[in-house]
């Protein structure tokens, strides 16, 4: 379906945040900074309309150090928690499903998180959801 090359765009990346089970986007910080969460948690913010294209996800601290030091697009979470957010640049460095994978660890980090009440909500509503994509 979906080819790696050249660097995800803003509307794969929209796109790919939104098709997590229950994520929605808003804009607390203002129109141009579309953030993603899930049970009112973030788990992905991003400038959509900027250059060159960024992302702050949530990562496992030793799983964000080993990133860093493997992609040269890949450094601690701008105005975040440096242990516990990437910011990533989409560009070449990163495959797509590189990327993607990262969206959905970011996602399932917040999730696991979340009070076991709203986790079981979010898994019968993908279990409703299921054969609709």
């Amino acid at each position: 379906m979906a080819c790696d090359h050249g660097a995800m765009d803003a509307a794969g990346l929209r796109a790919w945040c939104l098709r997590q089970p229950g994520a929605i986007e808003e804009f607390p910080f203002g129109p141009e900074h579309s953030v993603f969460k899930v049970a009112g948690k973030m788990f992905a913010l991003s400038a959509l309309e900027r250059a060159p294209l960024e992302v702050s996800l949530k990562c496992e601290p030793e799983l964000a150090q080993a990133l860093r030091l493997s992609y040269h697009a890949v450094r601690p979470g701008y105005h975040l928690n440096k242990r516990h957010w990437n910011t990533i640049t989409l560009d070449d460095d990163l495959p797509d499903q590189e990327v993607r994978d990262m969206i959905e660890d970011s996602y399932d980090l917040v999730v696991s998180a979340l009070p076991a009440r709203v986790r079981n909500q979010l898994d019968r509503a993908v279990g409703e959801g299921a054969g609709n994509g």
